[in-house]
């Protein structure tokens, strides 16, 4: 492990190897995070007042081991910037915004969901069928090779791994500036899927369609969030949660636009360029059943991924004060 440590930090893994890495330490980078801290903090503000506004209950000691280790990272991110190895602080402190934005982004979408607008699953299944996309016939493929549901379950399981190899490859190679942008982006495209949400809440195909585990030889890795969004919607469920919060979003696919994002973010690294838009095409094929999302539902995120990892480059190409 020290010397994949050791090889990350010696370059081995960007673009150009010749090009002088400083691990992102300047002002303009430290600006950044600001910004990007602040976007944790205002995401957090607004869940904790929407909660205490809806009726919920926050259960306070779920948020502790994402706080507590937090925490740690940013200290010792802090730590490490002193002693001048910016790489390992800059991995170091994106781990920590990735995990604070995930504590905080998951009780947003609970609100969302608690909105309870009328659903649209009416309206994707037919742009589905306007497509000509078949969800009943891929569902009918996997029923009758159930050997693949494993392998795509386990793709559809991968986007939390992939998180944290993204900001550590990013951090360790010296792509400071890249992982910045990746993370900003991440935080944009699940606020504006939570937003859209909210406005165009769908049960997702599974419950649409009434299917059951009993009529099919598999069960979706989605179904555990189905009594949490109904329970959302008609007042049964009031709890607000970091650890064990359910991904509840079915339009537009958060799935999807990670998948995009993570592929897009990578490709500069060429040892695993190909590697992460194969994983991240399977990842896709394996949404519309494991995440119980119609087609639109994946082509509303990949448009949300590229259009906010367009907004978060411009951000991070801009002049920080």
């Amino acid at each position: 492990m020290g010397a994949l440590i050791e090889a990350l930090r010696g370059g081995w893994l960007t673009r150009d190897r010749a090009k002088p890495q400083d691990g992102g330490a300047g002002a303009e980078a430290r600006s950044l995070d600001r910004t990007i801290w602040s976007l944790i903090a205002a995401t957090a503000a607004i869940a904790i007042l929407g909660a205490l506004l809806g009726g919920f209950s926050i259960v306070w000691k779920s948020f502790a081991a994402a706080a507590a280790t937090g925490t740690a990272l940013i200290w010792f991110a802090r730590f490490y910037r002193r002693r001048g190895d910016a790489r390992l602080a800059c991995a170091l402190e994106g781990t920590a915004q990735i995990m604070a934005f995930a504590a905080a982004g998951a009780p947003l979408s609970y609100l969302a969901a608690s909105v309870n607008l009328p659903l649209h699953d009416n309206l994707l299944d037919a742009l589905d069928k306007a497509l000509g996309f078949d969800w009943l016939a891929l569902l009918g493929f996997i029923n009758a090779h159930p050997a693949l549901q494993p392998l795509a379950t386990g793709v559809y399981l991968s986007f939390a791994p992939q998180l944290a190899i993204t900001v550590l490859v990013l951090g360790f190679s010296g792509q400071a500036d890249r992982l910045r942008t990746f993370v900003l982006a991440f935080m944009l495209a699940a606020l504006l899927t939570i937003a859209i949400s909210a406005l165009l809440p769908a049960e997702g195909v599974w419950s649409h369609y009434g299917l059951t585990a009993g009529a099919n030889t598999i069960l979706p890795t989605s179904h555990t969030s189905w009594p949490v969004f109904h329970g959302l919607r008609d007042g049964s469920y009031r709890l607000i949660v970091a650890a064990g919060a359910e991904g509840i979003i079915t339009f537009p696919s958060l799935h999807a636009a990670l998948g995009v994002l993570f592929a897009v973010t990578l490709w500069p690294v060429p040892v695993l360029r190909w590697f992460a838009l194969a994983l991240n095409a399977a990842m896709l094929a394996a949404t519309p059943i494991d995440g119980s999302h119609y087609l639109v539902d994946m082509l509303a995120g990949a448009a949300v991924a590229l259009a906010c990892w367009l907004v978060a480059r411009k951000i991070a190409d801009l002049p920080q004060a």
